[in-house]
Parts: C-alpha cells; structure tokens; sequence
C-alpha cells in the first residue's frame, strides 16, 4: 500500500509524481466472474468461532459520551457515524461557517495531521512534529502540547484515542504511547514494531481497559535501493495493557523471514515479509472479535501463515484466530515496482513483476461492523475497488461490489481509508476512480443506491486553479455520516457533504487558501488529507487540510465549522 511519508523519501521529485506514474502502467479490472468465484472460495475458520450472538448498539469507548468522537472510527464497530449529532442537520447544513483554524507548525514538503478525536470540550489532534496537541474544541485555544511524546523524527498519522484518561496514539516509527488527557504527560510507551522500518498508521481502539493496533512497515520504499537486502519485516496485531502499556498478545501476519537466494543483481534475497496491518480495526463486542485488514506482500508467494491482502477476525481475549479470508494471494508489490521507471532504472525488487502479481490491492480501510435481519456482518473496502461483506461469525463471503476499476501495481483507483455506516446505508469513496466517486450501497446486497462523481470542475476552481500539476479529482479520505448527511472530502481541497438519501450535494468548502489560525500562526489549506477523515461532534465539524506533495497540495491547517 503507497503511504506517501512512510514509503517515499521526502525529497522524491514532483515533474512525474508516482500517481502520474502508476497512471502510466497497465490497468487491470475483474470481471463480473472473477469477483463470483471469489465469493466461492472457502474460508480458514478455527474451531473455537463462537455462534452469532444478536446485534448490539456501537458502543463507545470508557469516558466517552454519545456525542463525543474518542477515536478514529468513532466507535468500537466502526461506523464513523454519530447518531447523536442533532445540531448539523440536512436542513441547517447550508448555515456552516468557520469557525477557527490552527496552523501547525511548517515541517516542510507538507505533511498532515492525525484526525482529531473530540471528548467533551476537547480535541486531540497530532501532527508531523511527533506532538500531541490538546485544543479547545470550542475555540480553538489552545490547552496543552505534548513534549517528546514520539520518537524522535516521528510523525504522528494515527487518529488518537480517548480512554479512561488516556490520549493513546501511535507513531511512524513503531511506537504506541498513553498520555494523561488532562496534562499531555506521558504515561507510558511501547515500541510494538520489531523491524528497524516499522511505523504505526493504525489508529488504535480501546475496549474493557485494553488497547487494539496493528503495525505496518516501510520496508518496501527501501526496496527502491538495488543495494538493499528486501525483505525481512512482517505486520503484526497487538493487544495492550490500557493502564500499564503491557503487550498482552499479538498475532504476526507472515512467518519470519529466511535467507531465500539473491536478486538478480547478487544481494541477498529474504522472504516472506510483508502483509503489514496498515488500517484500524474494529469490534463486535457481542461476540468479542475483533477484525482488521492486512496488505501485499513484498516476497514470498507460497507457504503456510502468509496473511496477505487477508481479513481476520480473532478472539479479543486470547488473540486466537477465529477465522480469515484471503482475497488475493498472491499480492507481491514493493514501491521498488514503480519508482525506478521515475528514475529511468531497472527494476531490481518487484518479485511480483514476472508473472504479474505486482497488485498493491491491499486492505487499507478499516472495516465496517452491521446488521442486516438479525444477522452481523464485517464489510471493508480494498485497493482493488472492491467492497467485501462477510458473515462476522464464520467468515464467508455474503456479497461483493466493485465501485472502480482496480489498477494493476499500484491499486491507486480503489478504496483507500475507511467507509461509513448509518444502520440504512453503508457509504464508500474511490480514490483516483476516473474520477473519485462517493457511493451509497444497500448494506444487506451492496446494491448502489446512488453514486456522485467528484466534480468535473474540481481542480479548476476555487485553490486548486493554480496547483493544476498536484490537483487530483479523487477521494483519498475516509467518510464520515451523521443523521441525513455524509462528509468526503477531496483531493481538489474542497470539503463536501452530502445528502445521505440520496448523495446530492448540499454543502461544500474551498479549504485550498491561506489561514491565520487562532494560534497566530498564518499558513496554507491544501488537498483534503488522508489517513482520517472529517470529525462532527457537539455541533461542530473538524478537518485537516493539506497533504504531501508527493500526493496532492500541501498545507497544514486543522478547520473547525459551526452554525
């Protein structure tokens, strides 16, 4: 999966930027068939898989109130839906305005924040700093700034969560912190990533006083090096300790890595790696599962226990698999697969390139736990356009539907971070999509209920006009819904909400301009960022603005809107 600061060095050359070049590269779609025989596959299941036990409401995390947003998916079925929100609503969305903005400090070639979490009065939000920072969520004011809570030269991607006290975070190089939420002291540190290149861009959930995260590496941007030994580094999935930080279980995605001959040009050759746990899990805490995605791998295509492009469900307690379900095996891609066409290079780490299993379709969103007649289901979206719904006890495929065409070696057409859910509907975001369309599906078939295209006239006007060389009609944010509304916002910088019944548009911002936050500190909007999505809570709408250019229109400004 490409991950702009964790893959990429920062220095990488904007005259043919990595999605012009996988533009380049052939595109492959999967036919009507291929997705039915999917649906055929049998699925790994372990003996202890509890029965199905009936729905539950999407419970919150401890301290966290019905309004409040205490992490990244809102809540522990992740939904990203706030049912309780009553002050935003399809008939008083027109009244929006800003309300205050932050500007965070300038970290060169871009960057962006986490998305926030609200509890109460206060938003947790972090940035490219490796800081934490406490704002009042009101105002803007701000409360306090956490003082080396990551790692040194770490960025903070992960949406923070609030539990029991505790901002709990991860940072891009492999580390999970708790700080107090009423002081920004660190309470305690774990560094979960084992390889030398891991980096936390899950953001974690909290449950019965323990902490849910997978860790992810990026391994494969040093396989654009010919020099480099690839690939040894592995994704793993952890339970935490809430209170002491204590790793309680974790599970590996891959074996570990073994001398496996040389490359082509004589360096040592590792496998497997790979499968790294990139998104945000979920729960159903009726049956105590917990459910995430894993990503490509990066060599090493046969064997037992190779969890690539995989969703998995295990036992909350014990971390015992429940079962899994492999979508595409195999998946072997490396950046190594596309930049040396940048750089006019042979291709020296793309095992997959031989014989065509170079994907990047890997499970970058988050999943999605409903119900439809009783029954639960996990759906999650993949790079490869696909939406998957599963049977949340056994694991069988109940439906799919491909909402874009899937790009061979670099999946940049499909579904990126996360998707929503409201009990009606499920709600769902292409990324590039030719363009980025939002989609609306009946979650009990996957049937579209009604699609809208990013807007044709996206990168011409508004702040995008004058950046037309990084301006992309496409979604690279998770959704967001409230009652009647759904949140995206875009690569072309605008933030847009539409009606959930039907997806027209009913409001929109340009953020691609300059502003002077509260903080008296001036500084651009750019493309809506990745990695989250808006936040609503308590009458009041949150985003970050801005991104990498590696990837869109840099900027660096967190925006808040009210009525």
């Amino acid at each position: 999966m490409i991950h702009p600061h964790d893959r990429a060095p920062r220095s990488a050359p904007r005259t043919i930027g990595d999605v012009a070049i996988v533009a380049l590269l052939c595109v492959a779609a999967l036919s009507p068939a291929a997705c039915s025989s999917r649906a055929e596959r049998s699925v790994t299941t372990a003996a202890t898989a509890p029965a199905g036990a009936a729905a539950r409401g999407s419970d919150g995390p401890p301290d966290a109130t019905a309004g409040d947003w205490p992490g990244w998916q809102k809540d522990l079925r992740g939904t990203r839906y706030n049912a309780a929100e009553n002050e935003i609503t399809p008939a008083t969305v027109a009244g929006l305005k800003l309300k205050w903005s932050f500007v965070f400090p300038d970290v060169g070639d871009g960057g962006h924040g986490s998305q926030p979490a609200v509890v109460g009065h206060t938003l947790y939000v972090g940035w490219e700093d490796s800081k934490i920072y406490a704002l009042d969520a009101r105002t803007g004011e701000t409360l306090w700034v956490s003082e080396g809570a990551g790692s040194a030269g770490a960025s903070v991607h992960t949406g923070p969560a609030v539990a029991d006290g505790k901002v709990i975070f991860g940072d891009t190089k492999g580390s999970l912190y708790a700080l107090d939420a009423g002081t920004g002291r660190q309470v305690w540190s774990v560094r979960l990533g084992e390889h030398e290149t891991a980096v936390i861009s899950s953001s974690p959930l909290v449950f019965e006083g323990n902490v849910y995260v997978g860790v992810a590496n990026g391994e494969e941007a040093a396989a654009t090096n010919p020099s480099y030994p690839c690939c040894t580094a592995r994704g793993q999935f952890a339970s935490v300790s809430l209170a002491t930080g204590t790793v309680r279980w974790r599970r590996y995605t891959m074996p570990p890595a073994e001398r496996a001959g040389s490359w082509p040009n004589g360096v040592a050759r590792y496998a497997p790696a790979g499968a790294g746990v990139w998104s945000s899990p979920a729960i159903d805490a009726a049956s105590r599962t917990v459910f995430y995605g894993t990503a490509n791998s990066f060599v090493g295509t046969s064997g037992p226990g190779q969890d690539d492009d995989t969703v998995i469900a295990l036992n909350i307690d014990t971390g015992e698999l429940r079962w899994k379900q492999q979508i595409n095996h195999p998946d072997v891609w490396t950046v190594g697969c596309i930049r040396p066409f940048e750089r006019h290079l042979p291709v020296e780490h793309c095992a997959g390139m031989a014989d065509g299993t170079n994907l990047d379709w890997d499970f970058g969103s988050s999943p999605n736990v409903f119900t439809v007649g009783g029954r639960t289901l996990v759906g999650i979206g993949q790079k490869s356009g696909i939406y998957h719904a599963f049977d949340a006890t056994t694991g069988q495929i109940v439906w799919q539907r491909q909402l874009s065409v899937a790009q061979h070696n670099g999946g940049s057409m499909g579904i990126l971070w996360g998707s929503a859910s409201d009990g009606h509907r499920l709600y769902a975001a292409t990324w590039l999509g030719k363009p980025g369309t939002l989609f609306g599906l009946n979650p009990a078939t996957g049937e579209i209920l009604w699609r809208t295209p990013n807007p044709a006239d996206g990168c011409t006007t508004g702040g995008a006009a004058a950046h037309a060389d990084a301006c992309h009609l496409a979604h690279m944010s998770a959704v967001t819904a409230t009652p009647g509304l759904v949140y995206e916002g875009s690569m072309d910088g605008k933030l847009r909400i539409y009606r959930a019944e039907d997806g027209e548009i009913l409001w929109q911002y340009d953020t691609v301009r300059e502003f002077t936050g509260v903080n008296h500190v001036t500084g651009p909007g750019g493309a809506v960022a990745g990695h989250g999505g808006a936040v609503v809570a308590h009458g009041m709408l949150y985003v970050q603005s801005g991104y990498y250019s590696w990837f869109g229109i840099t900027g660096r400004v967190l925006l808040a809107f009210g009525l």
